[in-house]
C-alpha cells in the first residue's frame, strides 16, 4: 500500500524535518509499464482524483490536538483528585458540580436557574433564546419590618409645621403628607405653579415627538411662520380680583402699592400712618403684617432690591424709616450728615441695590449708599425737580425738570451727559424707563406721553419720540412699566378714571381698560406691575388697593 498523502506531506512535529522531496515527487508506480508489458499511459484529467484539501488536513490536525489536550487534562485531574481528601472532593462537588461536568454546565449554575418563559406562538426563536439568557431578579435576603413602617412628623412642636396644620387632628403627618402640604404652600406663596416647572414639563413631553415633527417638517410645503408669542394688542384679557388691603380697609388715600420683588406678596401704604403686607392669591389676599407710625403719613414706601427692606417717608417730615423684615426692627435714619433738606418724600431704590436717591428742592437731587445710608454726591439741574429715576442698569438718572427739560446723569462721575427738551412739554411731571432697557417715557402736566427710545436720549440733543400718548387729558402722574416690557400703565390724579395701558411695542391703548361696572375708578395715586403672575395693582383716593388680574401670555 502506498503511504497516505496526509503522512507524505506532513512535516515532523518532534524534529520539524521536512519530507524528503525525492519521495515526494516520485511518480506513481502504477502509470509504469506493467510487468511484461509497455509503460501505461497516465489517466486523463477527468479521471484523475483531486488531491485531499490542506483545510480538511488542518481541521483534523486541530481535532486530533484537541481530544490529546482534553485526555491529558482529565489524566491531570484524576491525579490530583486522588490525593484530595474525600471531604474537600465533597466540598468541590456542592459548589461546581461533577469534575465531569463542561465548562458550559459549570456557568449555567454560576448563573443561577433560568426563569421559564413562556414562548408564544408569535415569538421568533431568536427572541425566546435572547430572553433566556437574561437572569432572574434576586428577593432580597431579608425584610426589615422598621423599613416599611411609615415615620410620622411631629407638627405641633415645630413652629414653622404648626402654621400649616389645618386642624388639630394633624398633630402628626406621614412624610408624604408632609410634602404635599409643602408643595401646596409654596404654590399658594407663589400664586400657582411657576413658569419654570411647567416650561420642563413641555419639554419633557415634546421630546419623543420631536423626530416625528421633524419628519414631517421635511415632508410638507407651506407657511411655516407663526403667530408671535408677545403679548396681542387691542384687547387685553383680564379678571377682577380681591382688593389687595380687603383684610385691613381704611378710608385714607393710598399712596404707594408695590409689589415684592421676589415672593409673591404686595405692599400697601397710606397717609393712615401704615404699612402693611399682604399675601398675594387673588382671592382673599390675607395679611401678613401691619407696621404703624406714629404722627407719620406716608408720602412714599419702597422694598429695597433684594426684598429684605422697606423704606418709607412722611408728608412733613425729614426722617427716613428703614424696616427691616427679617429682623422684625423698625431703624429711624434722623439725619443724613451733608444733607440739608427739611422734608424728604420722594426718593428712587436702584435696581441693583446700590444707591438710594433723593429729590431736594431748588433743582437738587442727592445719591446715598443704600448700605450705610451716607450722603455720596449731590447734582443739581435747572429749575425744579419733578421726578427722577434709574436706568435699568443703576449707571445712569434720568431726571425731569418742572420746565419740561430731561436731563441725563451718570452715577460713576456724577457728570451730565445729555440734556434735551422733552417734545410739547411745558412742565414735566413724571419720568420711567423699561427693564429692557429700551424705552423712556416721559409724562407732562398736559396730558401727553412722550415714549422715547433709550439710545436717542443718550446721543442726541433733540430726540423725537416714538409715539406720543394722547390718551388723558390731565397731568400725568405716574407711570410704570411691567416687568417683561410689553405694557406701559399711565394715570393721573387729578381725574376719576383716568389710567390707561399702553401696548409695546406698537404703542397702541388697550380699548378694554379700565373696566367699569356699575362703579368708578376714584383719583389713582400710585400703581404697579407685579413681577410673576400677571397682577396690576392701583391705589386710589378711597383707601382701596384695586388689583387684577391680566391673562398674559407667559403666565396662563
Amino acid at each position: 500500500m502506498p503511504p497516505e498523502r496526509g503522512s507524505r506531506t506532513r512535516p515532523d512535529r518532534r524534529t520539524r524535518a521536512k519530507p524528503n522531496r525525492k519521495t515526494r515527487m516520485k511518480p506513481d508506480r502504477r502509470a509504469r509499464a506493467g510487468p511484461g508489458g509497455p509503460p501505461r499511459k497516465a489517466a486523463p484529467a477527468s479521471q484523475r482524483k483531486p488531491p485531499a484539501r490542506p483545510r480538511a488536513a488542518a481541521t483534523a490536525i486541530a481535532v486530533a490536538a484537541a481530544e490529546e489536550e482534553r485526555r491529558l487534562r482529565q489524566r491531570n485531574r484524576l491525579t490530583l483528585e486522588e490525593d484530595k481528601p474525600a471531604v474537600e472532593r465533597c466540598l468541590e462537588e456542592l459548589v461546581f458540580g461533577d469534575v465531569e461536568d463542561s465548562e458550559d454546565a459549570l456557568l449555567q449554575r454560576l448563573r443561577g436557574p433560568l426563569v421559564q418563559v413562556q414562548e408564544d406562538s408569535g415569538d421568533s426563536e431568536v427572541e425566546n433564546e435572547a430572553r433566556s439568557d437574561f437572569p432572574p431578579q434576586k428577593k432580597p435576603v431579608w425584610v426589615d419590618e422598621e423599613d416599611e413602617d411609615e415615620e410620622m412628623i411631629d407638627m405641633v412642636n415645630n413652629r414653622f409645621r404648626k402654621n400649616m396644620m389645618k386642624n388639630a387632628c394633624e398633630s402628626k403627618l406621614s412624610k408624604d403628607e408632609l410634602q404635599k402640604r409643602l408643595k401646596e404652600e409654596f404654590q399658594h406663596a407663589m400664586g400657582g405653579v411657576p413658569a419654570w416647572v411647567e416650561t420642563n414639563k413641555r419639554k419633557t413631553s415634546s421630546d419623543d415627538e420631536s423626530e416625528e415633527e421633524e419628519d414631517d417638517l421635511l415632508q410638507r410645503t407651506g407657511n411655516f411662520i407663526s403667530t408671535s408669542a408677545s403679548l396681542p394688542k387691542g384687547i387685553l384679557k383680564m379678571k377682577n380680583c380681591q382688593d389687595a388691603n380687603a383684610e385691613r380697609p381704611t378710608t385714607a388715600r393710598i399712596s404707594s402699592v408695590q409689589f415684592h420683588p421676589c415672593a409673591q406678596v404686595v405692599m400697601v401704604a397710606g397717609l393712615d400712618n401704615s404699612v402693611s403686607l399682604f399675601q398675594v392669591d387673588g382671592k382673599t389676599n390675607p395679611k401678613i403684617q401691619s407696621i404703624y407710625l406714629e404722627k407719620f403719613p406716608i408720602f412714599k414706601a419702597c422694598f429695597s432690591a433684594n426684598g429684605e427692606d422697606v423704606l418709607a417717608t412722611s408728608t412733613h417730615s425729614k426722617v427716613l424709616y428703614v424696616y427691616d423684615m427679617l429682623a422684625g426692627k423698625l431703624i429711624p435714619v434722623h439725619q443724613v450728615r451733608g444733607l440739608k433738606e427739611k422734608i424728604v418724600r420722594s426718593f428712587e431704590v436702584s435696581r441693583d441695590g446700590s444707591y438710594l436717591l433723593i429729590n431736594g428742592v431748588a433743582g437738587y437731587f442727592h445719591l446715598l449708599s443704600m448700605k450705610t445710608k451716607e450722603l455720596i454726591s449731590s447734582m443739581k439741574i435747572n429749575g425744579r425737580i419733578a421726578a427722577s429715576t434709574f436706568s435699568s442698569d443703576s449707571k445712569k438718572v434720568y431726571a425731569s425738570s418742572a420746565d419740561g427739560e430731561v436731563y441725563v446723569w451718570d452715577v460713576n462721575s456724577r457728570k451730565c451727559l445729555n440734556r434735551f427738551v422733552d417734545e410739547g412739554s411745558l412742565y414735566g411731571l413724571s419720568i420711567a424707563t423699561s427693564r429692557n432697557g429700551q424705552y423712556v417715557a416721559c409724562g407732562s402736566n398736559c396730558g401727553v406721553v412722550n415714549i422715547y427710545n433709550q439710545d436717542s436720549c443718550l446721543q442726541e440733543t433733540n430726540p423725537k419720540p416714538i409715539k406720543a400718548i394722547m390718551n388723558l387729558v390731565t397731568g400725568v402722574t405716574s407711570l410704570t412699566f411691567n416687568p417683561t416690557t410689553e405694557i406701559l400703565a399711565i394715570a393721573s390724579e387729578k381725574m376719576k378714571e383716568a389710567v390707561r395701558l399702553v401696548h409695546l411695542p406698537s404703542c397702541t391703548v388697550f380699548s378694554n381698560f379700565p373696566v367699569i361696572k356699575k362703579k368708578t375708578i376714584s383719583l389713582v395715586h400710585t400703581m404697579d406691575f407685579s413681577p410673576r403672575s400677571g397682577y396690576f395693582a392701583l391705589g386710589n383716593e378711597k383707601g382701596k388697593a384695586l388689583m387684577y388680574r391680566l391673562h398674559h401670555y407667559s403666565d396662563f
